[in-house]
């Protein structure tokens, strides 16, 4: 698949932007986009950019033999009770077996839609890459990800935060006390699971070894001194709002003496990693993104 965000204009990616986020509505979406219908550009064409195609963006089948796969329910009382999620791992000889091999693993969160499909396939990746990945879902407690992204971005407005926060918190430590986990975990996501990366970087301290979110919100500066985790920040370079205010994160992080990177990827939009949006994706600054993501979760979740 190759990056379209050349044929599509910025200023109509952020209008899809700002309609998941729910700061527009669906008619407004619908209107506002005809207002770049131009120079043979249909509204049509500009829809089907910009909304998932997750089939399109699929890397690792769920049948993949080289992947064992399940959903698992985690305990959550100081959340919404359970958080159920979806537990990857490179299969192997011993996958199956009473004492599989001991992994790093990593938290991998949706967007604020659900834990749709194209991040289950995020997850899949990650166990290619010899890591045990679990990708939980916040629509837990309304029924789970509906397989429609605009359902699930209602759904989504109608979870307690507080909650919510809990429920991830809760799947970070499931995942790190697994027995089949080393006990070293990272946390990565995108948007809204940026923002929770970054946020669970402040709750858990030390129980976190890393974190790489991309393009989501930082946390309160107040805060920045609590982080532990080594945390790799992945922006767009077009998405101006998280721009904007990277660098007063960055000095936090810098004046607490936080391990971090920081990296703005030219002619990148909100979403560019999400190869199942083709209007928002960036191919070249995607699979950029991704090997900085492994090596950094290699060097400080693999390794202790």
């Amino acid at each position: 698949m190759e990056a379209t965000t050349t044929k599509i204009p910025a200023e109509a990616v952020d209008l899809y932007t700002r309609y998941i986020h729910g700061e527009v509505s669906r008619r407004d979406f619908f209107g506002g986009v005809s207002r770049f219908a131009v120079g043979g550009l249909t509204v049509t064409a500009i829809v089907e950019g910009l909304m998932p195609n997750y089939a399109l963006g699929q890397q690792v089948a769920k049948t993949d033999e080289r992947i064992t796969a399940s959903y698992e329910t985690v305990p959550s009382p100081d959340g919404n009770g359970f958080i159920r999620g979806y537990l990857v791992r490179p299969f192997s000889a011993d996958s199956r077996s009473e004492t599989p091999e001991r992994l790093p693993g990593v938290l991998v969160i949706h967007e604020n839609r659900g834990l749709n499909p194209h991040t289950e396939d995020v997850a899949r990746r990650f166990a290619l890459e010899n890591f045990m990945a679990f990708a939980p879902d916040a629509l837990t407690s309304v029924g789970g990800y509906p397989n429609d992204d605009y359902r699930g971005g209602q759904l989504f407005g109608q979870v307690d935060r507080e909650r919510m926060t809990s429920d991830f918190v809760a799947a970070a430590r499931w995942l790190k006390n697994r027995p089949d986990c080393t006990g070293r975990i990272g946390a990565t996501g995108f948007c809204f699971g940026g923002g929770m990366s970054n946020n669970l970087a402040v709750l858990l301290g030390a129980d976190l070894a890393a974190a790489a979110p991309f393009y989501g919100g930082a946390p309160a500066a107040a805060d920045v001194p609590k982080i532990r985790a080594a945390m790799l920040i992945n922006h767009g370079a077009l998405d101006t709002r998280l721009v904007e205010a990277y660098p007063e994160y960055e000095a936090a992080m810098q004046s607490a003496g936080i391990t971090h990177e920081g990296h703005l990827y030219p002619d990148s939009v909100h979403g560019f990693f999400n190869d199942a949006t083709p209007a928002r994706y960036n191919k070249a600054a995607a699979e950029e993104a991704w090997t900085r993501t492994i090596a950094w979760f290699n060097q400080y979740v693999r390794e202790s």
